[in-house]
């Protein structure tokens, strides 16, 4: 399981396709656990079902993106003082990061679990809806720190050299989950309670494994016993502040999918009730697949990038992102051409042609693909910015996108276009995102000719 790499002086092309091959084929597994939840709900218990547990998204993409902040920001700092051959500082550094985050998490579960009711109505739930929501909710919420873990550890087993064991990880979450739900679903009959539960027992494996190997396995980084002591906590709370800064912008990126569920919950509701939703619920399925992918491309092209940068080596830090971005615009040309000609089947695996939310979405969805192409160079654009320290023009164009543009995108266009405008919103938010980073680039490229 564990890879030669070296981040300092393997050609770059060859380095990269190390890092992408095992990193995609992780996500890919973590899509497939994604979709085969989601066709296992629609088909097993039905489009209300469908739009419960997308009114319950945004917790699974607060967890995921606190997770990508302390990752990013803790595999960019280590991986700089890899580079200076720190390895007890690095170790540190992503001690403290799984740490802290794992004591947020169990925070916001806490709460979730004891507000379950006025937090599903606060997420969007319509009263029909409330029960299921209530019910998936208590299932998945008390496991939501094995998933953050995950997430977290993704980054340092990478970054230790052993994409591989981050593929195994990721795959054997996804392939527990898909038969897990078969068995709880359409075997036991549990309802949205076995999706629930067969999600989180899915996650929970993939979490030790990740443990497993950042106890006893890895190579250049050990999690250290945190120390108590003044020094030690003053210590603590400034790295884990600048891991924060360094990772916001990853933060706020997922958060930005957790906004784009919740407005679009609202929104949907309101102009087409719960079909809408259930409608909908398909693309949010769909999307953070796609948000995967590209992550995948900006996550092996971060520790090429970052220990490069702290080489001082500017043509290998160019070269990286170079073919990063080459990379992410071919799968975004593949995936809105997919989404495009195949967008009945893709709608088939998820619910019947006899429901209204079909129609529906079959309908949207092409609008919405329109934004694929736009985020792929965004994802990418932002990533390069966090690989280099530049934490601050990184979040700020992230909390433009997603926030300000999507807002907007979200309240303007329908009163323009209907409830296409409402399909027609994120692909808005993207391509003012994908302006805005050219002009930044533009800025900076002729400041610097001067």
């Amino acid at each position: 399981m564990k890879d030669s790499i070296d981040f300092g002086s393997m050609e770059i092309p060859k380095l990269f396709r190390k890092l992408l091959i095992p990193t995609v084929v992780g996500m890919v597994f973590s899509a497939v656990f994604v979709i085969t939840d989601g066709i296992f709900v629609g088909k097993g218990i039905g489009s209300d079902a469908l739009a419960a547990v997308n009114i319950t998204a945004p917790l699974f993409m607060i967890t995921t993106g606190l997770g990508l902040m302390f990752g990013v920001g803790a595999s960019v700092v280590a991986s700089i003082h890899l580079s200076q051959n720190k390895h007890k500082v690095a170790s540190i550094n992503i001690t403290q990061a799984l740490a802290f985050s794992s004591l947020l998490i169990l925070l916001m579960s806490a709460c979730c679990f004891f507000f379950v009711e006025p937090i599903a109505r606060f997420l969007g739930s319509s009263e029909r809806l409330l029960p299921s929501v209530i019910e998936y909710m208590n299932w998945y919420v008390p496991f939501l720190l094995f998933y953050l873990i995950l997430s977290v550890g993704m980054f340092f087993i990478r970054m230790d050299g052993s994409p591989n064991y981050a593929m195994t990880c990721n795959a054997v979450a996804a392939i527990s989950n898909i038969i897990l739900d078969y068995i709880f679903i359409f075997k036991f009959e549990w309802g949205l309670m076995g999706a629930a539960f067969a999600t989180s027992l899915g996650t929970m494996l993939g979490g030790i494994m990740t443990l497993i190997y950042l106890l006893f396995r890895a190579r250049n980084i050990n999690l250290y016993r945190i120390k108590f002591s003044k020094k030690s906590m003053q210590l603590f709370a400034r790295n884990i502040g600048y891991m924060i800064k360094l990772g916001s912008s990853a933060f706020v990126s997922e958060a930005s999918i957790a906004v784009m569920m919740f407005l679009g919950n609202y929104v949907f509701i309101r102009h087409l009730g719960e079909n809408g939703v259930a409608a909908f619920s398909i693309v949010c399925y769909f999307f953070p697949i796609i948000f995967m992918v590209y992550n995948a491309i900006a996550q092996s092209a971060q520790p090429i990038i970052s220990y490069n940068f702290g080489l001082e080596n500017k043509l290998r830090v160019r070269k990286a992102v170079h073919l990063a971005i080459k990379t992410a615009l071919i799968c975004g040309v593949c995936f809105f051409t997919t989404t495009f000609l195949f967008n009945s089947q893709i709608i088939s695996l998820f619910i019947d042609p006899s429901y209204e939310a079909y129609n529906i979405a079959a309908k949207g969805i092409p609008y919405f693909a329109t934004g694929y192409i736009f985020f792929a160079f965004n994802i990418v654009g932002i990533g390069y910015y966090q690989s280099i320290e530049q934490a601050k023009r990184a979040t700020t164009i992230t909390l433009l996108r997603g926030t300000i543009f999507m807002l907007a995108g979200f309240l303007l266009l329908p009163r323009i276009w209907d409830v296409e405008g409402i399909w027609l919103a994120v692909p808005l938010a993207e391509l003012l995102t994908l302006l805005l980073i050219i002009g930044i680039y533009a800025k900076d490229h002729v400041i610097i000719r001067r």
